[in-house]
């Protein structure tokens, strides 16, 4: 792809055999490039490589369809120093975990380490299939769990997919463990590179507002105003004064569309905070 010609490093939430890892093998293929990788162990990690080093892109978790929005990666995110970094593009992955572990009995598993979201996408499992006196250990990514099996007894146990068992010679105790079949994860590629105009594109932003009555309702009703489809919003804190909040919006259109343009240069003149997050082509599945 054109825009992303001059990239050097992509960096990604490693170590190898994590989601994130496929999701940043997908968007190598997609775009047909094939930078030097940098897997690096924390979200905030990626987003700060990515802030620091020119002809870089990094690839974050956005949101998970059961436990929602990465925190992490939309914080991280919209702090950057560089204010041209953004989002390129956007893949979703489907989730399939497994327990792992270099055993192959249930029934002999005493302790569980995965990443928070892979043990929150695993309850079920978890609160019916092992004891009750369960060891819960939380890491980084799913792969550095699988990796720091090394460091627990042989009757510890990782969430993670297939991918990492074979990666790490882990047995795959069970299988397809997380509580809805249907999970999947959006991830996104970041950097500082202008996207491409393709007719069926999103638009991402994050603006806060002052805090009086009214005020948020005001800039959703630019949206209404020029019938542009808002898509996705959620707040947090905005971490500089309790009970202010910093919203992220998803909407239909790209910021050299017209119209989006208008709303844009609207929203921000009501906003007392504001940032553009990126307009990229929106996913679609193979078939």
């Amino acid at each position: 792809m054109d825009f992303l010609s001059g990239v050097m490093r992509i960096a990604y939430l490693g170590p190898g055999g994590s989601y994130c890892e496929m999701a940043k093998d997908e968007f190598l293929d997609k775009f047909d490039f094939y930078p030097a990788e940098e897997p690096l162990n924390m979200i905030s990690r990626v987003v700060d490589f990515v802030d620091q080093n020119p002809n870089t892109v990094g690839v974050i978790p956005l949101e998970n369809s059961i436990e929602g929005t990465v925190r992490e990666s939309s914080d991280t995110l919209v702090a950057t120093k560089n204010q041209n970094i953004k989002i390129l593009a956007e893949i979703i992955i489907p989730i399939h975990h497994c327990l792992l572990s270099k055993i192959t009995e249930l029934y002999s598993i005493t302790g569980v380490i995965s990443h928070p979201q892979a043990l929150a996408q695993c309850h079920n499992f978890i609160s019916t299939q092992l004891p009750r006196n369960l060891a819960i250990v939380k890491a980084t990514s799913t792969a550095d769990a699988a990796r720091s099996l090394d460091g627990y007894n042989l009757t510890y146990s990782a969430i993670g997919s297939k991918k990492t068992a074979q990666l790490y010679n882990l047995n795959i105790v069970c299988e397809n463990i997380n509580d809805d079949p249907t999970n999947q994860t959006r991830f996104a590629l970041i950097g500082d590179y202008e996207t491409p105009v393709t007719g069926n594109d999103k638009t991402s932003i994050a603006f806060s507002t002052e805090n009086k009555s009214g005020a948020l309702l005001e800039i959703l009703e630019i949206f209404s105003k020029y019938n542009i489809n808002l898509s996705y919003i959620d707040s947090r804190p905005s971490k500089t004064k309790f009970g202010e909040y910093t919203f992220h919006v998803d909407f239909d259109g790209h910021v050299r569309d017209n119209i989006i343009s208008k709303a844009i240069v609207e929203i921000q003149e009501k906003s007392r905070f504001f940032r553009y997050l990126g307009s990229y082509a929106k996913f679609a599945a193979k078939h």
